[in-house]
């Protein structure tokens, strides 16, 4: 958690140019409108945050505007940079890999919301059991594979570094990508004092190192390269849009790293009861209905179903 924290740190400096001039509103104006930090395939066209938004704002009529802020790592240093003078109140898309960065920094409310016994309990306390964040979805991190890229499918990290897979895998920037930040937490957990030498022996195999998710998997998908880090639900969208099955999750026998994302409420929000009803809304059937073929993730609230699209999906070993 040492290596998450500097990293961190170090987005600051990038991040810094979000901290600009806000215009203020009124408290009656603030009273109806939630300022919500995020990312881009939340908050994006295709996401889940304009359906949720409308949805919210139908039920409550407070507007919800979301500011695009890059990935997970993103967010939390932007609310730092604020943190004596927040303007969000609300931030969306911090996971459990960041969470104690999160807490340290004190930036968070604790606020455990009404209907919290839809939430599995293992994906509470995967965000410290305290409800600094309130988890929204989840699913392990997995290298997607081209199964039409004519190579032979790798099956373990340790495969990862064959000279066959020379210039073969896209992988994301830890410092400013949450996909990137969980497959440096992955290689940690199972190499542990020997995270050097293994990142040394796999450097001729990256292609690139992508600075989020959405450019990297686009890139996947372009046919740069015939391997990526993402996710096990990644291949659900290929299926549930008649894509084929050529990107498939592949489960590797060293186990795999759970992602748990979570929202918080800004300490010092301007609309602290606005956001308490967001958290409520995000967690209920309502919202979460719209996770699985929008976020492309498993959705926090035990009760959803799930789609066909998901049938097919690799159950691997999670490891601690």
């Amino acid at each position: 958690m040492k290596k998450i924290s500097s990293l961190v740190i170090l987005t600051v400096l990038v991040c810094a140019f979000f901290a600009g001039c806000k215009k203020s509103k009124s408290d009656d104006a603030r009273a109806s409108e939630l300022i919500v930090y995020t990312y881009d395939s939340f908050c994006g066209e295709w996401g889940p945050g304009p359906l949720i938004a409308g949805k919210f704002e139908e039920k409550t009529g407070i507007k919800i505007t979301y500011e695009d802020c890059g990935d997970g790592v993103h967010i939390l240093s932007k609310a730092l940079i604020e943190k004596n003078k927040p303007y969000a109140d609300v931030l969306v898309g911090l996971d459990n890999f960041i969470y104690q960065r999160a807490v340290e920094a004190d930036v968070l409310e604790k606020f455990r919301p009404s209907n919290s016994s839809v939430i599995d309990t293992s994906l509470v306390d995967a965000l410290g059991g305290d409800w600094v964040l309130t988890p929204y979805d989840y699913s392990p991190f997995a290298i997607i594979y081209n199964t039409q890229s004519g190579i032979s499918a790798p099956s373990s990290l340790e495969d990862l570094t064959k000279p066959e897979y020379s210039k073969k895998l896209i992988l994301m920037d830890p410092r400013t990508s949450t996909p990137g930040n969980g497959f440096d937490v992955w290689v940690r957990t199972v190499y542990g004092d020997s995270y050097d030498d293994y990142m040394s022996r796999l450097a001729p195999s990256i292609l690139t190192m992508a600075p989020g998710w959405s450019v990297g998997y686009g890139m996947f998908t372009d046919g740069e390269a015939p391997l990526v880090i993402s996710y096990v639900t990644s291949p659900a969208y290929h299926i549930e849009y008649d894509e084929g099955d050529n990107f498939v999750a592949l489960e590797f026998t060293d186990g795999h790293i759970m992602q748990v994302e979570g929202a918080g409420i800004v300490k010092g929000a301007r609309n602290a009861e606005g956001a308490k009803k967001f958290i409520e809304f995000l967690v209920s059937e309502e919202a979460q209905r719209e996770i699985p073929l929008t976020q492309w993730m498993y959705p926090a609230n035990k009760s959803i179903p799930l789609p066909e699209s998901y049938s097919s999906l690799i159950s691997p070993k999670i490891l601690n």
